[in-house]
């Protein structure tokens, strides 16, 4: 499949771009020794290969589940400001008026 100047200047209108005659002729270029290259894969013999979802194998590197003892209420709020016995006490920011 071959791409025209007719082609490129649709484009070009599309993405509503201007571009001068050399430019596009400049393009034209480009996009069909892309395309030509884009080809050379119908040249592969694909019969025996599997499709992908990914081209690499990855494994995650997450750290084991481990249960560890969390800070308790008490540690949390000792070096608070001001605490009461179950929370942090801030400021009131919320004005109704």
């Amino acid at each position: 499949m071959a791409v025209s100047k007719k082609d490129v200047e649709y484009i070009a209108n599309l993405a509503r771009l201007e571009f001068s005659s050399s430019e596009i002729e400049n393009f034209t270029d480009q996009l069909n020794q892309i395309l030509q290259y884009v080809d050379k894969l119908n040249e592969l013999d694909t019969d025996n290969i599997e499709p992908l979802s990914h081209p690499v194998e990855n494994v995650n590197v997450f750290r084991d589940d481990i249960l560890k003892p969390t800070v308790s209420r008490m540690e949390a709020l000792k070096n608070a400001p001001e605490a009461n016995d179950e929370f942090f006490k801030v400021p009131k920011i919320i004005k109704v008026d």
